[in-house]
């Protein structure tokens, strides 16, 4: 027995509410996905059984921590490499299928807006070729598996967008405390989707490396102090330098070469490293010192006075590296401080341009890097080879920072930026003083003992 497709739904209850595409088909039948279109609508949902995904709804998604991902690929063997892959091949379809059946639970009029019903589409696709893949056993057989999830990536790259737009289309058809869980549970566990993807895809790159066998010729490794993702150096003040330059290339393109940019003066424990997966690192310190370089420029633009440095002072503890960014330009206006950490709480001014800056931007990584628009305002971007440092780089969704000109403005970076700070069990904090400024407070945890924060159920039971 196949559920009818969701243009034929109906709510049930008189509450809007509608569990998409389930199905009460007998123990007895195979469980097999059949996807059929409707001849006299194309553009259907498909007809699926809901038994296959209850059957991975009921699995537990099993939470890692940057210790676990450096100690399991530091000594990689064959073996290692092919239990990553089996580890990978069976959580991406369980916490797929957990955020499935979260928005199989949305309410229906919600579920028919076209960004989330892609969306849907997106992910339902990855959880049904996933969900089929046999264990894996050759390293051949990994190599074809990484082609997959490499080609996964890329298509995933229109759901942040696309939800986000989504989210901003169906404001006041849910409470906006809801609709925030609902988004954030969703970028958060794509987020945990990406990690573990990308840093399977790292160790196998490591293991097809000349350097990485005992009887290859002796080769310095450059990626000697990176675990796949994982780099176990990371630098807070060459991050903050390298992001720094790159924002300020992007004012200077937009506010012409003499515009009067500020500095950045940092203090305390300069010189603090720790494990971290660098990419994370560059995006939320890029987020914020976007954010601080560009208010004291403007700030400084409408007065013509030389514009106040911008003081990062880094904080080495025993479990944490705290880092403060202030800035003098001119704080958060009151009428958007009670939005800054929501996706779509937002007068509808705020909301409406939101939208219209995101139609420019059909394509993201997950750190919201643009990644060919067609427009060449929005995908042009500063020469970045001369800001590299001598950390190796890995190549990765989130390797690049956010190349959007300063007045695309999408309404999502400082939100974005908390969960990728929670994402280790850090936390980001900001208080402003309108009228004069901002104090971001970034909070790290430094041992990497900390499993990835996710939700581990589904909000709905398997039916």
């Amino acid at each position: 027995m196949y559920t009818r497709p969701a243009a034929l739904a109906r709510p049930l209850n008189g509450r809007g509410l509608f569990p998409l595409f389930v199905s009460r088909t007998p123990k007895t039948e195979p469980v097999e996905l059949h996807v059929r279109q409707s001849s006299s609508n194309p553009s259907s949902t498909p007809w699926r059984p809901s038994s296959v995904l209850d059957e991975w709804v009921r699995r537990d998604a099993r939470p890692i921590s940057l210790r676990q991902l450096t100690f399991f690929g530091r000594t990689l063997t064959e073996a290692r490499l092919l239990s990553s892959a089996n580890y990978v091949r069976s959580e991406l379809p369980t916490r797929i299928a957990h955020r499935l059946r979260d928005m199989q639970t949305l309410p229906y009029v919600v579920v028919k807006n076209p960004h989330l019903s892609h969306v849907y589409e997106l992910y339902y696709r990855a959880f049904d070729r996933f969900r089929r893949v046999s264990e894996i056993k050759t390293v051949d057989q990994n190599d074809d598996f990484c082609k997959m999830v490499k080609e996964t990536l890329n298509e995933h790259l229109t759901a942040i967008p696309r939800l986000v737009r989504g989210i901003l289309e169906v404001q006041g058809l849910m409470k906006p405390e809801e609709t925030d869980k609902f988004i954030i549970t969703l970028l958060r566990s794509r987020i945990s989707r990406r990690v573990i993807a990308e840093q399977h895809l790292a160790l196998t790159e490591t293991f097809h490396s000349p350097w990485h066998f005992p009887d290859a010729k002796p080769l310095h490794d450059p990626n000697a102090d990176f675990v796949g993702e994982v780099f176990l150096k990371c630098s807070a003040r060459e991050v903050i330098e390298r992001v720094a330059e790159m924002t300020r290339s992007l004012l200077r393109g937009a506010y012409g070469p003499d515009a009067m940019i500020p500095e950045i003066h940092m203090e305390g424990h300069v010189d603090a490293h720790f494990p971290y997966i660098l990419s994370h690192l560059e995006y939320i310190l890029g987020e914020l010192l976007r954010n601080s370089i560009q208010a004291v420029t403007e700030c400084a633009k409408s007065t013509g006075a030389k514009p106040p440095p911008i003081i990062v002072l880094i904080c080495e503890t025993a479990q944490h590296v705290i880092i403060r960014i202030s800035d003098q330009g001119g704080g958060v206006p009151r009428e958007i401080l009670p939005y800054l950490w929501s996706f779509s709480k937002g007068t509808p001014a705020r909301r409406n341009l939101r939208l219209q800056h995101l139609e420019r931007v059909p394509k993201m990584a997950a750190t919201m890097q643009e990644v060919g628009s067609g427009d060449e305002s929005i995908g042009s971007s500063p020469d970045t080879t001369k800001y590299t440092t001598t950390i190796p780089r890995h190549e990765s969704s989130l390797s690049t920072l956010s190349s959007r000109p300063p007045n695309l403005s999408l309404g999502i970076g400082l939100p974005m930026s908390r969960i990728y700070a929670e994402y280790w069990a850090g936390n980001l904090e900001l208080h402003s003083l309108e009228g004069y400024g901002v104090d971001a407070f970034l909070q790290i945890s430094k041992l990497g003992n900390k499993n990835e924060q996710l939700t581990t159920r589904a909000s709905m039971d398997a039916v």
